[in-house]
Order: structure tokens, then C-alpha cells, then sequence
């Protein structure tokens, strides 16, 4: 393996080092917290010549930074966010954000009138354009154009022909059009439509649709732009027709779009599929059948290869059903429309789903087409998903589609989890093949590009399939290396670590194991291992990272070098390496920091990544794809750390009760003296030292902030938990302690003031810890799990899912049913040794917790104080898990630090602590 030379690994180590402040530092304030600027998403030109990012506040508001790379130019554009690149970098469009202030002062009346502007940027010029009451935009593919969609119709314009019979017709709001703007950017001129109910870009960019309804002028109307020549037609038009979903080919030969009766309820109008050929300016119905019809959610999208329309079908258009009224004197005793007006829903055992997921489901399934293909040549109709097979995914190349069913398995999700059955379809003919049975949902089969062979991962080992032959066989089973998740603690199947890309002719697909990658030979099923072993002889995770997001998947060629990024597992930090497909690792970066790839120019070799390291902020970097050493910086955002004495991380091992090793991740003041005792707050999960080298997350939330916490005087604690099934509450224990004891043997932690906080699933392990030790002196844990027998059978709300499947084969790691085990989900119930607690705990939830149900913060907290223990409870109304209203997020702030204050460092204990708070109203506006 070749690594780069010293002299470059230290000219880039050199790059990133936190610059010390020459002025003199002050603490960090909750106040400097809320204006501390974090990075969202990057966005780069598809030619790589410009980038753009949305740089934001904790509180606030965002601006935008653009630079146009390999120059000297670049703008701030305050009070902006969300940018879009046209594809050849010259425009930006983003957000004209609506002031924090002005929202903050507003009114409820006054806030709906508050609407969202756009700003375009021509970064040639550096002209900017306002446009007011925007909803939303998109560049066509090519970024010749920008269509901006209005909030309303703008003035209305009522037609002569228009009677007061129609105008007073009640529009249903799926029918509801708007205004719509396209501009071309280069001859900077504009096309208006005002009743717009649907538009359209083919994927090249090369063509835009537009339907046009208006069902109170009885005026539908369709239009074609081709954007190749600027010139609009009207290819369709109605009066009692309304016009729903629009495609068009790449080539410009086809349109297609649906039409349907106005007269009718959006909800039950039943729509038809027309064909036009741009060419000879014909239209093609095509014909629905009695088994298959569309509806409105019917979408409509081409294949990249022009060669197919795919769209939307389902087996029948029904009516929305309603309330039967009283309406007159014989309704009054009216069995049927008395019982009609009924509140109910009725529980049956053999429901596929409970109910309340039945019911959060409900959108999505009244959304649901089923997939269909039309043959542009031969005009033939496939119907590719049904109700057995409900989810097809296609690609151009393949003559294969990769079908997936979860319908035989929804019953069992209440306790086992989540299963499917996969299928591959074929395109031409529908017909369907399973090929994999009760196979986990998030393990993921990869098809080949052209359809020849499937590969997928099962029980440790990697199999391939011959689709011509229907024949699969084990090709990992005589290798001495494991691809089962080796970190899976879980009483469920490991699952694998996944593939990577596909090689050109189908003859090799790359494969992971948890550190190495190989490349399995399609035709002879043989796997070589790449990285020669290097991952797992030097503990590297290596991965393919920075391809480009593409519609069809990625295939490499023969020959072809991509780069990886390479955890290692001891330091903890990442790398960059470049890998031949042929032969051959390079090692490019050597740096204490992680890494992180944003984004990669669609048609352009220019990478986008950042690296940070926990005094070294994100910032964002650019390269050429195989060579991220050289890279430039194109943002300073680190800055900002310049005026505070910001803390240091360092990675800590020690031997867990059970004599494992663990890590863990210990943040220190910068001034911190070698012997010097502090108070430690405990922060924990599960896996935590791959935090070593991030950078602390600047924002007021459910969690501390570690920085602030450093800055006055704490030690911050992460600690990796590694699990038993059966006993996470025991498992968990012994990590914290051993390593809370370690720290103390070090003479670091002040044995008399360590603090634990943990949240959701941290939270449960909290509130055990502390009935099992007294090395903590305080502990705050947010919406825990208290009692798992009666949170076995509970709901998450968010979802409506029964929690059973999460104690039986998820993260609650019980691994048996409540009757199969009722002692185990006992002695894992904090709540039942309420008894044993000496130490003070603060208990936080929303009441609209959406996770964990709120109760089993009550639970806790009645049985502390049953037990007469010292307990606290923080309700905050309307909340769901993690908590979203800024007051409320500032306020738990304040709190946790003002009860670790107390009792770890003996501060004076706060009024609400010691007197707690009496029920009050507030004044309504």
C-alpha cells in the first residue's frame, strides 16, 4: 500500500490546525450558541463550476454563500436559503427567507400573509431579480430555464363566457390551480400561465408541459414548450375535460397526459391516458381495461431511453365515502343514519395492520398506484405491480424490474419486525418470479444492471443468482471472513455491511465485509479481495465514496479508480484512499480529522467534502474526485471558535466489567491541568467514539451542549455501550461504571460530582443506571422507558406501530415475548427498583411524545415519589420526542445546566427546583 509523503501528510495536517486567538477569550454563552453558524447541505453546479451553500443560525436567519470555483468571485446573500445551481453554475435561485423578527412580532392573522420571495442570482453579472409570493421553483435539466410556481392565482380574470352558475361552483382543492412563470435564462424572457393545475420538464430538459384548468370558465387547455426553440403550442383543449398528469419525452416525440370528467369529484373521477405525437400532432387514447383504471394520483414519467411510458394504476376509482345527515323528521329515529353517525373504529385480531398504523398508513395507501408500462412502438400495456406484488422499481437497462411485497408479513410486524418477499418482473410480460422469501426489508439485494444476475446477503454469507438458469450459490461460504455485521447486538439476524457499485458487462459487482472490499466475479462466482486485507489487518473501514447521484445506478469500468474513505477503527479518524478495480490501494490523506462527502458534480470531476475534527469546524472543501489532498477551502466558517477557549478531545480506553475493551471519548476544558478533579457530565447511546474527531453540534436542543458544558468548568464523557440480549439495563450498567471508574483512577473525574443524561433510548439506560449504582449525583434523562411490561404492548404514536417487535427483535434487545420472559422485562424496568435510587433525577417529555408513550415518564416519576426519592418533572405541552418549539428547547437548556450546577458543583438550587411551579393560564390574544 503506498501512502502519500510525510512532507504532504504534514503540510495538510499543518492546514487544519485550530489557530490560536490573540484576543483574550471569553466563555461561550447560550446567546453565542443561537448565533453560531452550521452548514446545511451543499449544492455544486452539474459542471462543477459553482458552489453553494446555506450557512444558518441555531436562531436566526440563514444566508447563502456562493462561490464560483476558480475565481475570485463570491456573494453573501443575507436572509436567503435553500439555494438551486442552474447545471452550468451561472444562476442561483434560492429562498428570500421571511425575517425571524418580523415572523416572531406577527399575529396569527398577520403571519398567513407572510410569504416567501425568490431571489436568482446571475453570479455573471451579479444581478439579483425579486420575486414575491413564490411557493416554489426548479431549473430544467439543463438550466436553460427556471419555472417558478406563484402562491394563488395572483388577479383574477373572470371570462366573459363565464356564468354565475359556474363561478360560484366550489373548487375542490386538488383542483385549486395557481400561477406559473417560465423564464428562459438565456434570451431573459418569460412565458406566463395563471390557471396552472400541473407542469412538467422531461428529463433531458429539453421539453416543459403545462395544463391549464379552469373549471368555472369550463377552459382546459394544454401547452408544450420546447425549449430547444422557445416555442409554445397548445396541443389540447376542453371544455368539460380537466386535465391531470403530464410527461414528455426526451426526444420530443411524445407527450403524454390524463384527462378526466371536471363534473366529477377529484376524489372519485376516474382519468384516461392520452398519447400525442409531437411529430405528426396526433393523439392515441389508450384504452382502460375493467381490471385497471387511473385515478388521480396516476403519475406519469418516460423512460430515460424513450422507450417506455411508465405510469400509475388501480384496480378500481371509488367515491369518498360520507356521513349520512338528518334531514328530515323520519331521520330522528332513523337506525341507519343515527348508527351511521357513529365514532368508531373497530380492532380485529387478524387485521394486517392495528389500527392506529392503519390509519397513519391511510394517506400513503390512498396515494398508491400500482406501476404499469406502455411500449411506444407497440402500444402494449404491461401491468407490472399489483395488490400481491405492490412495489416495482424499473430501470432503462434492465429487461427486469425488482418487485418487493410486505403483504404476507404486515401481522407480524407488531412483533417481529419488518419482512418482505422480493420478485423480479419482467417488463415485457409482468410475469413475476420470487426469488427471495421473508427477507428483511433494510437488507437490500443489488440487480444487475442489464438484469443477468442478482446478488444478496443472508445469514453471514453472500449468494449470487443466475436469473437465465434460476441458480444461486454461495460464494463467500469457503472464505474466512465473516460479512455479517460484526457490532450487531440486536436479538435479530446480523444483517450485512452491503454492496457497492456494478462493473461494466455485468461481470462484477463490488461486495463489503466490515473492512475490506471485494470484487465477486459474476460468471465464476469467485471473490478477490481488492484491499488485499489491509482494512482488516490495520482495523481501516474502506467504503466507494463521491460517485455522482445519477437517475440509472452507478456502473464502473474494468479498469476505472474510485476512491474510498477509510474509518479507522483505533484512531478514529478518516481517510482517503484510491483503489484500482484492477489492482492496487493508495493511501492520499493522513489526517487526525473525519470526513465527510457532500456532493460530486454531476458531469465534472469536482468533489465536494468537508472535514472537521472537534476544534476544527466543517468546513467545506473542493477537489478533483481522485484527488482530495489538494484540495482548496471554500468556506471559513471556523472562524467563529476563534474567540472562545475552545475544549479538546482525547479517546480514552478501559476493560469493562465483563473483561471487553472499550472506548469512549473524554472532552476537556483548554485549560485544563494535568490532576486537575471536574465535575463530569455523562453523555451516552450506544456507539459514541466515532465521535472523536466531530465537531460539537452548535444548537439549543434536547441534548447538552458539549462546548458550553466544557467551558464552564465540566468534563464531557461519551462512552461506547456494547449490549447482551436479554440484559441491555445490566450491560449497560457495567460500560458506564467501569468507564466512569476509569476517569476517576485517572484523576480527572471528581468521584463526588459525576452527572449522567441520556435521551429516548439513552434515557431508559439512565434511569435504570441509577437503581443499580450511586456513583452518579445527579441525573436528567429525557423521555425514557420506565416500564417495559407495560411499554411492551404501547404504541408509537408517530407511526402507530406496536412497540412489541422493538423488545422482541430491536433496540429494547429483550429478544422473547413479555409471556415467554415476563422476569426478564421485570428486572429491566427501572420503575420496579424505584426503591434502590439515591440519586436525584430530573425527568423530561412532551406530552405528544410521538416515540415513547409520555406515560412512562409518569410511571417514574409516581414511583419516586411514592418511594419519597428526589425526583423532578418537566412536561412540555404539545411536544412530540424531541422536542421543537425554541422556548421549549431553550428552556430545558437552562434547566439541565442549573440542576447538574447544583448538584455537582453546589451552585444555590433555583426556585422552580425547590418549590417547584403552581398550575397558571396565560392571557389569550
Amino acid at each position: 500500500m503506498k501512502l502519500t509523503s510525510l512532507a504532504a501528510a504534514i503540510l495538510i495536517s499543518a492546514s487544519i490546525t485550530a489557530v490560536p486567538s490573540t484576543q483574550a477569550a471569553k466563555p461561550i454563552s447560550l446567546t453565542d450558541i443561537m448565533h453560531f453558524e452550521s452548514l446545511k447541505k451543499p449544492v455544486i453546479a452539474d459542471n462543477g463550476t459553482t458552489l453553494a451553500v446555506e450557512a444558518g443560525p441555531d436562531r436566526g436567519d440563514s444566508r447563502v454563500i456562493i462561490k464560483v470555483l476558480n475565481s475570485n468571485k463570491k456573494f453573501n446573500i443575507t436572509d436567503a436559503s435553500k439555494p438551486k445551481l442552474s447545471a452550468d453554475g451561472r444562476f442561483v435561485a434560492m429562498v428570500k427567507s421571511i425575517p425571524l423578527l418580523a415572523s416572531e412580532k406577527a399575529s396569527k392573522k398577520e403571519k398567513k400573509k407572510l410569504k416567501a420571495e425568490l431571489v436568482l442570482l446571475d453570479t455573471k453579472t451579479g444581478k439579483q431579480t425579486l420575486f414575491e409570493k413564490v411557493k416554489s421553483f426548479a431549473f430544467n435539466e439543463t438550466g436553460s430555464h427556471l419555472v417558478i410556481q406563484f402562491d394563488g392565482q395572483g388577479k383574477k380574470e373572470k371570462s366573459k363566457s363565464e356564468d354565475k352558475a359556474k363561478s360560484d361552483t366550489k373548487i375542490d382543492k386538488f383542483d385549486k390551480p395557481f400561477s406559473l412563470r417560465l423564464i428562459s435564462l438565456a434570451e431573459n424572457t418569460e412565458r406566463n400561465f395563471s390557471k396552472v393545475t400541473n407542469y412538467y420538464f422531461n428529463q433531458n430538459g429539453s421539453g416543459f408541459v403545462v395544463a391549464e384548468n379552469d373549471i368555472n370558465a369550463g377552459n382546459h387547455e394544454l401547452q408544450y414548450v420546447d425549449l430547444i426553440s422557445n416555442k409554445a403550442s397548445k396541443l389540447f383543449s376542453s371544455n368539460t375535460m380537466q386535465i391531470g398528469e403530464t410527461a414528455v419525452a426526451n426526444d420530443r416525440e411524445w407527450l403524454a397526459f390524463t384527462t378526466g370528467a371536471a363534473e366529477d369529484a377529484p376524489y372519485g373521477r376516474e382519468y384516461h391516458l392520452n398519447l400525442f405525437n409531437l411529430k405528426t400532432q396526433k393523439t392515441t387514447k389508450v384504452a382502460s381495461t375493467k381490471k385497471w383504471k387511473l385515478n388521480r394520483y396516476s403519475k406519469l414519467s418516460f423512460s430515460k431511453n424513450d422507450e417506455q411510458l411508465l405510469f400509475g394504476r388501480v384496480p378500481e376509482v371509488s367515491q369518498q365515502l360520507s356521513i349520512p345527515k338528518v334531514s328530515d323528521a323520519k331521520d330522528l329515529y332513523n337506525e341507519t343514519v343515527i348508527a351511521g353517525q357513529r365514532n368508531l373504529r373497530v380492532w380485529n385480531g387478524e387485521d394486517p395492520l392495528i389500527k392506529p398504523n392503519e390509519v397513519k398508513q391511510y394517506k400513503k395507501e390512498l396515494k398508491r398506484t400500482y406501476l404499469a408500462s406502455l411500449n411506444l412502438d407497440s402500444k402494449k400495456v404491461t401491468q407490472l405491480a399489483d395488490k400481491q406484488v405492490p412495489d416495482v422499481k424499473v430501470t432503462d437497462s434492465s429487461n427486469l424490474a425488482l418487485g418487493q411485497s410486505n403483504i404476507p408479513y404486515r401481522k407480524m410486524i407488531t412483533w417481529a419486525g419488518f419482512y418482505q418477499d422480493v420478485y423480479l418482473v419482467n417488463k415485457h410480460n409482468g410475469e413475476k418470479t420470487k426469488v427471495l422469501t421473508q427477507y428483511p426489508t433494510y437488507w437490500r439485494p443489488s440487480l444487475s444492471p442489464k438484469g443477468d444476475y442478482m446478488v444478496y446477503y443472508r445469514q453471514g454469507q453472500i449468494y449470487l443468482y443466475n436469473v437465465g438458469s434460476q441458480t444461486r450459490k454461495n460464494v463467500s461460504d469457503k472464505l474466512k471472513v465473516s460479512f455479517a455485521n460484526e457490532d450487531h447486538d440486536y436479538p435479530s439476524s446480523a444483517p450485512g455491511y452491503g454492496f457497492g457499485p456494478w462493473i461494466k458487462g455485468e461481470s462484477s459487482v463490488l461486495v463489503y465485509d466490515k473492512y475490506d472490499v471485494w470484487k465477486l466475479n459474476a460468471d465464476t462466482g469467485k471473490m478477490t479481495n481488492l484491499t488485499k486485507g489491509q482494512g482488516r489487518k490495520h482495523g481501516v473501514q474502506y467504503r466507494v465514496t463521491g460517485l455522482p447521484k445519477k437517475d440509472e445506478p452507478t456502473v464502473l469500468s474494468v479498469n476505472e479508480k474510485v476512491l474510498l474513505k477509510g474509518y479507522n477503527e483505533y484512531s478514529k479518524s478518516d481517510d482517503f484512499y484510491r483503489l484500482n478495480l484492477s489492482g492496487g490501494l493508495e493511501q492520499l490523506t493522513s489526517e487526525p480529522v473525519k470526513v465527510k462527502v457532500l456532493a460530486r458534480a454531476k458531469n465534472s470531476n469536482t468533489l465536494v467534502y468537508s472535514k472537521e475534527r472537534y476544534d476544527l469546524f466543517p468546513d467545506l472543501y473542493t477537489s478533483k474526485y481522485l484527488e482530495p489532498q489538494q484540495a482548496t477551502q471554500q468556506t471559513q466558517l471556523n472562524d467563529q471558535t476563534k474567540s472562545f477557549d475552545w475544549g479538546q478531545s482525547e479517546l480514552v480506553h478501559w476493560t469493562n466489567g465483563d473483561g471487553k475493551p472499550l472506548d469512549g471519548v473524554l472532552i476537556k476544558p483548554a485549560n485544563y491541568k494535568q490532576g486537575q478533579r471536574l465535575p463530569v457530565l455523562v453523555y451516552f447511546y450506544r456507539f459514541m467514539s466515532q465521535r472523536l474527531h466531530a465537531f460539537p453540534q452548535m444548537k439549543i436542543n434536547h441534548r447538552p451542549n458539549f462546548e458550553w458544558y466544557v467551558e464552564n468548568g465540566y468534563a464531557v464523557f461519551l462512552p461506547d455501550i456494547r449490549f447482551e440480549v436479554g440484559y441491555p439495563g445490566p450491560s449497560s450498567v457495567q460500560a458506564l461504571v467501569s468507564g466512569v471508574q476509569h476517569l476517576i483512577n485517572l484523576g480527572v473525574a471528581d468521584p463526588k460530582a459525576i452527572g449522567i443524561q441520556g435521551h429516548s433510548w439513552g434515557g431508559y439506560q439512565t434511569a435504570y443506571a441509577v437503581t443499580q449504582t450511586n456513583i452518579f449525583k445527579a441525573a436528567v434523562t429525557g423521555a425514557p422507558v420506565s416500564n417495559m411490561t407495560s411499554a411492551y404492548s404501547g404504541i408509537r404514536h408517530g407511526s402507530g406501530l406496536a412497540r412489541q417487535f422493538q423488545y422482541e427483535t430491536g433496540q429494547s434487545r429483550i429478544g422473547e415475548s413479555i409471556f415467554d420472559a415476563p422476569q426478564k422485562y421485570i428486572e429491566n424496568s427501572p420503575v420496579f427498583y424505584a426503591e434502590r435510587i439515591h440519586t436525584p433525577m430530573m425527568i423530561m417529555f412532551g406530552d405528544k411524545d410521538d416515540a415513547v408513550p409520555w406515560e412512562q415518564g409518569i410511571e417514574l416519576y409516581l414511583a419516586m415519589r411514592r418511594a419519597g426519592k428526589d425526583v423532578v418533572f418537566l412536561q412540555y405541552q404539545g411536544e412530540p420526542h424531541h422536542l421543537k418549539k425554541y422556548p421549549n428547547k431553550l428552556d430545558y437548556t437552562i434547566k439541565m445546566k442549573q440542576y447538574f450546577d447544583h448538584y455537582l458543583k453546589g451552585a444555590p438550587a433555583p426556585e422552580w427546583l425547590t418549590k417547584g411551579e403552581a398550575y397558571y393560564e396565560y392571557k389569550k390574544d
